[in-house]
């Protein structure tokens, strides 16, 4: 019997494995990875990958990890998928059975024109199986160690990751493992002498739960179990070419002929941008027209890139374009309005973080530009979302490092992306309680920024009947009459949405009315009640949060108690909540505030954010009593 966290030869299984019913580490996993192991090794001036990995179903809901894709670099011929096996095992009674894959089943497909995939289903999948895989990848350049994620959307019992690094290239090894490696190995490798000609490193981890999306956190690139590697050295005469460095990513890029040449277009102008743009005075005015105009006459065809595919001018001539390419239109209609833009090379926070301590161009999924006028405003522009505004930086590239070209001085610059303002949203409630306990009003909700977009976007994803039932979170007991919104098409006035609304207060009796005045503020569920975190939270921008109200009493009863004032924040005043609850001439007056003056927090800051959230739901849902005269 093979002990938990080994591997097998392929083809050989442990009878107990395929006896197996749970996941001991996990209960409620439909499948596991009971093992994953990759050794990675330099042969002939090649990088030699050879992978197996093991897969066990534990009932059907799992199946769909049946179905595998390897994804690999097609462009030059610079890698290669070989030796490709898989296989399903059954357990029949006491008989293992295998059930390979045929190889004519096995796929070659171009996912585009830099990526190709090889595409397999295991046959005979059913609850109780097992099934494994393993492939031989090659590089065609000996320095080139992946990335690796001892992690997953599966859980994992054991995960191994071995690689001889040969004499002369180095590396910065970067790992992030919450806790402790169950092997972890750094030795010398011996050659016919007593010479060393390289380096083995090994890790491994056991039962690693698998990978779930946690509230406010950004993708899972960002906080996945994994290790990463950067080559900054090589034992070539000439390495330029393999290492990279910031300076020689925008050296490249900045001596790129085809590049420029994307730069330099003079495009047709069929809606007189160029002329309207002549018309105002500030290149505030100029931009946001330019912008606007862009944004709304091009489509995103929903790559991304931080190059281009067909070419800004075809790209224009379609209508039509990745990201990049929108922004390139974008840049030359600036610069044919005398504007000077900087091409930054960013991120998106679904794509994960850049970390400024590997460089490449890989990390980039966007190319937008940054603006700085006369009046030294400086602006992020991404054309290529109709939500994205000229003012604010698109909240998709918040808190992500960014590479900055300056064509004209020909110089780079890292920068962090940022906005130091606070995005705002103001509730206002209106209501009259009735004796009947019902409660009826209305409401007036204001959004500045981000919230702004993110109530925009909301209701053209949602539709307007599941838009409100996102306001009203759901809550049978309360009705949404009416919705009217204005500033709709205006990206710089705020968002007002009014509605009438009614509502049944089901905890009320003939003498006690209850009202809870947390409405319609997104603060009614507390997204923070796991006892332990292992993403870091982030909350994209900061926010301050204005809730006021004016609750009518009904004739007849009394006010038996109001919420008392509070003040609760963070030690280091990241977040803050006040609460000042007042009765006058027969009406209950409420105004809370929730101020966020930082955007990120560590998963060690996790137990101060939970025990501070918990303190602040229960204020925000503590309730007005009247009583009955």
């Amino acid at each position: 019997m093979v002990s938990k966290g080994q591997t097998q030869p392929y083809g050989q299984i442990d009878i107990a494995d395929l006896r197996l019913t749970t996941c001991d580490f996990e209960k409620d996993a439909s499948a596991m990875v009971l093992f994953d192991k990759t050794d990675v090794s330099t042969v002939d001036d090649q990088t030699v990958i050879v992978r197996h990995k093991r897969i066990k179903f534990l009932n059907n809901k799992g199946f769909d990890a049946a179905d595998v894709v390897l994804a690999y670099s097609g462009k030059n011929h610079l890698e290669k998928i070989t030796d490709v096996e898989a296989q399903t095992i059954n357990l029949d009674g006491d008989v293992i059975k295998y059930l390979p894959v045929d190889n004519a089943l096995i796929y070659k497909q171009a996912a585009d024109k830099n990526t190709k995939t090889i595409k397999f289903s295991f046959p005979g999948v059913k609850a109780g199986s097992i099934v494994e895989f393993a492939y031989k990848l090659n590089i065609d350049f000996p320095g080139a160690i992946p990335d690796w994620n001892f992690q997953g959307r599966l859980p994992v019992r054991y995960s191994e990751f071995n690689a001889d690094i040969s004499r002369g290239f180095s590396f910065k090894i970067a790992t992030r493992v919450s806790g402790e490696f169950s092997r972890q190995v750094k030795e010398r490798i011996r050659g016919s002498v007593e010479d060393s000609i390289g380096t083995h490193y090994g890790w491994a981890i056991k039962n690693e739960e698998s990978f779930k999306e946690e509230p406010y956190t950004t993708c899972a690139a960002d906080n996945l179990q994994s290790i990463r590697f950067y080559l900054f050295k090589t034992p070539f005469a000439n390495y330029s070419q393999h290492v990279k460095t910031w300076a020689r990513l925008a050296s490249v890029q900045l001596s790129d002929g085809d590049f420029r040449e994307q730069l330099t277009r003079n495009l047709s102008d069929a809606d007189n941008l160029l002329g309207q743009a002549k018309q105002l005075k500030t290149d505030e005015e100029k931009i946001a027209l330019i912008f606007n105009g862009i944004k709304n006459v091009m489509k995103w065809d929903g790559y991304r890139n931080w190059d281009t595919y067909d070419g800004v001018k075809k790209a224009w001539e379609k209508k039509q374009g990745n990201n990049t390419e929108i922004n390139l239109i974008l840049y030359n209609f600036l610069r044919m309005a005398g504007i000077k833009s900087a091409l930054l090379y960013v991120s998106t926070r679904d794509n994960g973080k850049v970390d400024l301590g590997m460089p490449d161009m890989d990390e980039f999924n966007n190319l937008v530009l940054s603006v700085t006028t006369t009046a030294k405003k400086t602006y992020v522009l991404d054309a290529s979302s109709k939500l994205n505004t000229y003012n604010i930086v698109p909240f998709s590239l918040l808190n992500n490092n960014a590479l900055k070209l300056d064509l004209a001085s020909e110089t780079f610059e890292l920068s962090a992306l940022k906005n130091e303002m606070p995005s705002r949203q103001a509730v206002f409630v209106n209501a009259q309680v009735k004796p009947d306990g019902k409660l009826e009003g209305n409401t007036h909700i204001t959004s500045f920024s981000y919230n702004r977009i993110k109530n925009t976007d909301s209701y053209k994803t949602l539709g307007e009947e599941k838009y409100k039932d996102a306001l009203r979170d759901k809550d049978n007991n309360l009705k949404i009459l009416s919705l009217q919104r204005e500033n709709v098409e205006s990206d710089t006035l705020p968002l007002i949405e009014s509605f009438e609304f009614k509502q049944d207060l089901t905890s009320s009796d003939d003498k006690y009315i209850f009202i809870n005045p947390n409405l319609f503020t997104g603060f009614r569920t507390n997204p923070f009640l796991s006892e332990k975190r292992k993403s870091t939270i982030d909350f994209g921008n900061l926010n301050l949060y204005s809730i006021k109200g004016l609750y009518k009493c009904p004739t007849g009863y009394k006010t038996e108690s109001i919420p008392k004032p509070v003040s609760l924040s963070m030690p280091d005043n990241s977040i803050s909540f006040k609460r000042i609850v007042s009765e006058e001439d027969g009406s209950i007056l409420v105004n809370y505030s929730i101020s966020f003056k930082k955007a990120i927090f560590t998963t060690d800051e996790y137990p101060g954010i939970r025990d501070f959230y918990k303190k602040m739901f229960e204020m925000l849902n503590e309730q007005i009593v009247l009583k009955k005269e």
